[in-house]
């Protein structure tokens, strides 16, 4: 018994087509299911209804495909699914379980192109990349370049002849002459300013005896500038005819034969004294007295490291003791030697000027 579609179901309809699909390889309805006459031919549909087969449905194009209706009796064809594709299983009453390929969703990243499937199925739409990657990616291309640009900067810096050292310009000698120094660095000229270390410069100016230590300036684009610390004599040490000057570490400087060209106080002992104990404690003190009490020391003694005694020139004595709290000392002697003679009262005889000053205890200095 054939169904009829009424107008009022028609218009009862959406707006929008819809479309029966009809499984291909169906069976129609036999006299043996049913007792109705079998009837093969198409139902008429409605005009907004379009009939189409399943496996058209999944075809990329299905206008171009014409609608066929599976003849009773007909083999159905054999659907090979696409690896794009995957199978659920359908169960129908009366047969067997049948597997029919379903579309495989397909997702690309946004940013890339849009490709058609394979097997010819529906195509993927590609999305524009958003603004912040772009500018995001614009801005690390920008900082690699400007590293790349540095990093052939450093290395044309670092070994171009361009940049080598030519003159040799030195500050804060006293004690060394210029043409000493100028010797003693001639290796760096040529070499390229960047390559000099101050490990470098203070390895070279160790054969300068005058020389304690250096720092280099560098002046593009081959001019090198180097700072000297001279060592500082403190004292004279005799050996034999000559005065040999030192310094706090014991560092002999240079000679003289006339100990008042030096104006510096003398250290009894020889050069066997140079590294003992008792030496390093007096140099220490010299090393530590202002220039004004330093002029007017005439020798310098010690018995041990703690017990150092200073002889001035006019033939007052200073007890300063070790080398603790020298700062200290140096100020309480300095306003001792310089504080105005005491004066006697009246019908008294004049004091008697005091001949040592003992500073080992600043804080409670003894004059007698």
């Amino acid at each position: 018994m054939t169904k009829t579609i009424s107008t009022k179901a028609v218009m009862a309809e959406p707006r929008k087509p819809r479309v029966i699909r009809t499984r291909p390889g169906a069976v129609p309805r036999t006299a043996e299911a049913t007792d109705e006459p079998v009837n093969t031919a198409v139902r008429s549909t409605s005009s907004k209804v379009s009939v189409v087969p399943l496996s058209d449905a999944l075809d990329e194009k299905p206008a171009a495909r014409k609608f066929s209706v599976p003849r009773p009796g007909a083999s159905r064809p054999k659907v090979k699914p696409s690896p794009s594709q995957k199978t659920v299983p359908v169960e129908k009453a009366g047969s067997v379980q049948k597997d029919v390929p379903v579309q495989k969703e397909v997702r690309v990243k946004k940013g890339e192109k849009a490709k058609a499937a394979p097997d010819g199925g529906a195509k993927v739409l590609a999305f524009p990349v958003p603004e912040y990657k772009r500018r995001r990616r614009i801005v690390l291309y920008a900082v690699a370049g400007v590293g790349v640009v540095l990093a052939l900067i450093m290395a044309m810096a670092m070994f171009s002849p361009v940049l080598g050292v030519k003159t040799v310009v030195f500050e804060g000698q006293k004690l060394v002459g210029e043409s000493t120094l100028q010797l003693a660095v001639a290796p760096l000229v040529g070499k390229p300013l960047p390559q000099v270390t101050d490990s470098e410069v203070q390895e070279l100016l160790g054969s300068v005896v005058q020389v304690k230590s250096s720092s280099i300036e560098a002046r593009p684009p081959s001019t090198l500038l180097v700072h000297i610390v001279e060592r500082v004599p403190v004292a004279l040490l005799k050996n034999g005819k000559d005065y040999l000057l030192v310094d706090q570490d014991g560092v002999q400087l240079g000679s003289t034969k006339d100990p008042a060209t030096a104006s510096l106080p003398l250290i009894d002992g020889g050069t066997a004294a140079i590294g003992q104990d008792t030496f390093q404690a007096m140099t220490a003190v010299l090393a530590n007295l202002p220039q004004g009490i330093l002029s007017q020391l005439a020798n310098a003694t010690a018995k041990s490291p703690d017990a150092v005694e200073l002889a001035l020139a006019d033939g007052r004595s200073v007890v300063w003791g070790n080398a603790s709290d020298m700062e200290l000392k140096a100020q309480v002697l300095e306003a001792l030697l310089n504080a105005p003679a005491p004066t006697a009262a009246v019908g008294k005889p004049d004091p008697v000027p005091a001949k040592v000053f003992d500073v080992s205890a600043p804080r409670h200095p003894v004059t007698r």
